[in-house]
């Protein structure tokens, strides 16, 4: 674009998708700055401008670097995801008592459920995250709006007891693909922002984050062997 006749028409289509709040054309740079009130994807986008072939838009690559190191103790860092471990880690042993089994199966349900809720606060937040180091969702974006569901499915499955050897099977395969882009950034050194509860809480990637999902792991392996 070259003219502010084109500007203003870009803007305007832009302006007419639903959750775009305001959008500004820079002409000398050739990008576009759009606010949202919820999250609208590249695609639909994109879709705004269909009719108009001159006019082309893409997604200006975030950089991996996206979380910066607060300046606070480290209870205080963690202590929205150590304050939902123990709550769950309490409620499963009031639920089983003296079974450990029904304990780690009320754990995993737990766990899946509490950490899908606040994957779905911010959708759109968490798939962006999440693809900054899932070495799944780098490849298949989709797979970060998927992800959630997978954890809501397998919380309901292990609440309910539904098919516990496909379900722990499926929890072992998701939480080991998982783990990697953890391992990854975490041995990598990579100051980026944890997934695990979505956009809500700002969590930089830690062993805490390679704990959690090896706890699941080491579960889902228990759970198949006694099983077996």
């Amino acid at each position: 674009m070259t003219c502010s006749s084109c500007q203003k028409k870009v803007q305007d289509l832009l302006l007419a998708t639903p959750g775009v709040t305001s959008a500004t054309i820079d002409l000398v740079s050739g990008s576009a700055t759009i606010d949202m009130s919820s999250h609208v994807s590249t695609e639909a986008l994109q879709a705004a401008l269909k009719d108009h072939p001159k006019y082309q838009l893409t997604e200006k690559k975030s950089p991996v670097v996206a979380y910066e190191e607060p300046s606070v103790s480290w209870f205080v860092t963690y202590k929205p995801i150590l304050l939902i471990f123990g709550y769950v880690l309490a409620v499963s042993f009031l639920i089983g008592k003296s079974d450990i089994w029904v304990t780690m199966r009320v754990f995993m349900a737990g766990f899946f459920l509490v950490f899908s809720f606040f994957k779905f606060l911010d959708l759109g937040g968490f798939a962006d995250s999440y693809s900054m180091y899932d070495i799944v969702a780098k490849k298949f974006r989709a797979w970060g709006y998927i992800y959630p569901f997978v954890e809501l499915g397998l919380g309901l499955a292990f609440v309910t007891g539904f098919k516990p050897i496909p379900m722990n099977y499926i929890t072992l395969a998701v939480m080991s693909v998982s783990i990697v882009g953890v391992l990854q950034s975490v041995f990598n050194k990579r100051k980026i922002k944890c997934a695990c509860l979505g956009a809500v809480f700002n969590l930089p990637m830690s062993t805490v984050t390679i704990i959690e999902d090896s706890i699941m792991i080491a579960m889902s392996v228990v759970m198949l062997i006694k099983m077996s």
